[in-house]
């Protein structure tokens, strides 16, 4: 059985701000639900006091609350775990294999997807980072934040102290990072070699950092992963104020100062019925964040910042992202004929040679595979890393996650599938291939861990992987069996993208006081 400790004085670390009791499991010192800022709402983070005595870190600490809870689908797929909610959720965690001031281990700093709207950093059972800890010996920290109205609501024509408010969220990622540079030693992290990492928004989240001259010294490396690219575009997207006089007329309010101590259900309420009446104008809402003085913008637009120049970079995607949706029939079931004629229907007079493309690079594959190949992701991030390698001062590395799981007759690695991989938490996933799990999660778990501590993912693990050029994106495949594959897709890619242009997600408001609505929040 796994070893448990939890004394009054043991295992206890000193912050700057007074000290912390955790808990070892299994060989791992673990603290949970260390707050490590506080903020009024639609205002910047700001340190919190000092405290006599010892503060326990045993459990999770809030998550932000979302507009709009679904219920749980896809479990096998993509295992959830939920947890209370509360706006001041300025909260994270860290898994280390020691407490030794002086160890100086690789610090990871996971940031959850769900775009800037939802997500936890426990949202996803994969996110738990015992395993990575304990086998690479790195020091893992997830943390939580302000996220959609909370986190990027634009009121900053309301009043000085709201100057940032469309981009909140981020500041509080920003002082977490200030809080892991001013304490992480004390959990026997290197301050100097933090590697900023996220998925889907997380991966966002990354770039967005990187953009925001705050963070500048904060973080050494970064891994984008499925969450570059120039971003979602929406057409008429509400203007902010217009956005804010909404909520205020559905909160029957008069001021901004009276919505930022409205109860958080009754504001929720607000900004959801504000949402949907700009919904049935035509106009759209959507949260993230906004360049101004605080934020430099998208670096499609404006260029790399000079701190994100000078970071090593590790980016990438999965195989079929968004292909959730399953085939008229299992995978190895479908005869040569069904196959072709599914590829016809979605292709037309292109599905020819779009076959032909995908044998010449998939040759391993399923051709109907091709019917839920990502070409929303793909194309962002190979164009990424091809324009951060023409300004980066350092290297920057692709890949592209192939793997085929049991599930349908073969399913094309989705979005998220390849998390577990990194973090050695494949258990967690009811889809599992032992054969396949094992040797990948272990190759890839360390690739991580490897270029966290040196910036460079090459290990012996690994064929030699070139960085990628202005010029040409050398793909590291990760599969059964690993392989570096220069531009090996890009007609494919071009291909299909001038048939189908690529779709991202599209989010479509619940009417509020709906059955609808109930379904989704209660």
């Amino acid at each position: 059985m796994a070893k448990f400790i939890c004394r009054k004085d043991y295992p206890v670390v000193t912050t700057d701000k007074g000290q912390l009791r955790g808990f070892v499991y299994d060989g791992i010192f673990t603290f949970h639900g260390i707050r490590y800022a506080r903020a009024r709402r639609f205002e910047q983070p700001e340190e919190i006091p000092a405290w006599e005595g010892i503060k326990d870190a045993l459990g999770y600490g809030y998550i932000c609350p979302v507009l709009n809870t679904s219920q749980p689908a896809m479990e096998v797929l993509m295992t959830h775990r939920f947890w209370p909610e509360n706006e001041n959720c300025q909260y994270l965690n860290v898994w280390t294999k020691s407490i030794d001031t002086n160890a100086k281990k690789p610090v990871i700093f996971w940031m959850h997807g769900g775009g800037y709207s939802a997500g936890s950093s426990i949202e996803q059972a994969p996110y738990d980072g015992h395993n990575l800890a304990f086998k690479e010996d790195v020091v893992v920290v997830t943390v939580n934040h302000r996220l959609n109205v909370f986190g990027f609501l634009d009121v900053s024509d309301y009043g000085d102290k709201y100057a940032n408010s469309v981009n909140a969220g981020m500041a509080d990622l920003v002082e977490a990072l200030k809080w892991v540079r001013r304490n992480i030693a004390a959990f026997g992290g290197d301050p100097d070699n933090v590697t900023i990492m996220g998925q889907s928004g997380g991966g966002g989240k990354v770039t967005t950092l990187g953009q925001i001259p705050a963070a500048a010294g904060l973080f050494h490396k970064q891994m984008v992963m499925s969450g570059a690219g120039a971003g979602m575009k929406r057409n008429n997207e509400a203007a902010p104020k217009e956005l804010v006089e909404a909520i205020l007329k559905a909160a029957d309010l008069d001021t901004v100062e009276k919505l930022a101590v409205l109860p958080t259900a009754l504001f929720i309420r607000a900004v959801n019925r504000a949402v949907w009446n700009l919904y049935q104008e035509g106009k759209t809402v959507s949260w993230s964040p906004k360049p101004n003085e605080y934020y430099a913008g998208n670096p499609f637009d404006v260029g790399y910042c000079e701190h994100a120049r000078k970071c090593p970079t590790l980016v990438g995607s999965v195989i079929s992202e968004m292909g959730f949706q399953p085939l008229a029939k299992n995978v190895d079931e479908m005869t040569e004929e069904e196959t072709s004629a599914a590829i016809k229907a979605k292709f037309g007079d292109a599905a020819e040679e779009i076959t032909a493309l995908f044998k010449e690079a998939y040759p391993d594959k399923p051709l109907a595979f091709v019917l839920n190949l990502d070409t929303w992701m793909r194309p962002g991030h190979t164009e990424y890393a091809k324009r951060k390698a023409a300004e980066a001062e350092a290297p920057v590395y692709n890949y592209l996650f192939t793997v085929a799981f049991d599930y349908e007759g073969g399913k094309g690695a989705w979005h998220c599938s390849d998390i577990p991989f990194w973090f050695n938490t494949c258990d967690t996933q009811p889809v599992d291939d032992m054969e396949l799990t094992e040797k990948l999660e272990d190759t890839m778990s360390h690739t991580l861990a490897t270029f966290a501590r040196t910036g460079d993912p090459n290990n012996a693990k690994l064929p030699h992987w070139e960085p990628t050029t202005a010029e040409v994106a050398n793909t590291m495949t990760l599969d059964k069996e690993c392989a570096l594959k220069p531009d090996f897709d890009k007609k494919l890619i071009e291909k299909i993208t001038s048939v189908l242009p690529p779709r991202g997600l599209n989010f479509t408001p619940v009417e509020p006081d709906s059955e609808s609505d109930r379904a989704w929040m209660y």
